[in-house]
């Protein structure tokens, strides 16, 4: 075996290995401390690449849950109007009946007419004052909705339908009603009889809406868990791996600190072939 001062390569050799255990060492500290073993390109570069594709998507698909959930919001606000024009009704029908009957007198005839009246003014005012942001909802204006339910292009990732609700007064039947007297009392049930069923079917069709919403949320819920689990297994760390890997990195950087200080010693041999 030759022996040379000018070149120790059981140190070069032993400083190789230091440094790559060195760099597993702070590569784990990296991975454990971020939560993830793709903390930097270099880790994995077609791992980064796919798993930053997959948390755009993620992204993409819980803000488009978000859409749904307000668009739900919206026909849930006129769904909550149509109820209450619903009850206003029941309670004019009541008061038209109670009208039409002569167990009461001109005069009581007028106090009822009074409410009436005032029943009529507040469902015509919830047509027209209901609205979800600056969008009218029960006026009338017939507008087409298109909602993205979707993390990309095209028509499948959205939800369109045009809002055909209108009830104002003029438009379901009920405008200058009145109970002042027994024939117009039972002239009005008809009417609103009519105009119950107008409302029934315009609830009917946001009713449609509103399920088919839950569903499209319910099924962007199962794809963003999906992609989120798929992103999690490429990118994140799993700790007991990289603990184990840390402690095997940490022995053997402890293990090459030793062999150095061994091989550094080495050329010291040669001073007895000069003694």
């Amino acid at each position: 075996m030759a022996l040379r001062i000018g070149s120790n390569i059981p140190s070069l050799t032993a400083q190789r290995y230091l440094t790559k255990n060195q760099r597993q060492v702070e590569a784990s500290y990296r991975a454990l401390a971020s939560g993830s073993r793709l903390s930097s390109p270099q880790d994995d570069a077609a791992g980064f690449a796919i798993s930053e594709i997959l948390r755009s998507q993620v992204s993409s698909l819980g803000q488009a849950k978000r859409n749904a959930e307000d668009a739900q919001a919206m026909v849930q606000t006129a769904e909550g109007a149509l109820n209450e024009q619903n009850n206003i009704l029941v309670r004019m029908r009541e008061l038209a009946v109670n009208a039409a009957s002569d167990t009461i007198g001109d005069k009581e005839r007028g106090y009822v007419n009074d409410e009436f009246s005032q029943l009529l003014s507040e469902f015509d005012r919830i047509a027209k004052s209901t609205q979800f942001g600056s969008k009218k909802l029960l006026s009338g204006t017939n507008e087409n909705f298109s909602f993205q339910v979707g993390a990309n292009k095209g028509a499948e990732n959205e939800i369109r339908f045009k809002l055909k609700a209108d009830t104002r007064a003029s438009a379901v039947g009920i405008d200058g009603l009145d109970v002042l007297e027994k024939s117009d009392a039972r002239d009005a049930l008809s009417s609103i009889d009519n105009a119950i069923d107008k409302l029934a079917g315009t609830r009917a069709k946001l009713g449609a809406v509103q399920s088919r919403f839950n569903f499209a949320i319910d099924n962007l819920d199962v794809q963003k868990e999906n992609m989120d689990s798929a992103r999690s297994v490429i990118a994140d760390v799993d700790v007991a791996e990289e603990t184990s890997r840390l402690t095997r990195a940490q022995i053997l950087n402890q293990a090459g600190i030793s062999v150095l200080a061994q091989a550094n010693s080495y050329p010291k041999t040669l001073l007895r072939l000069i003694d």
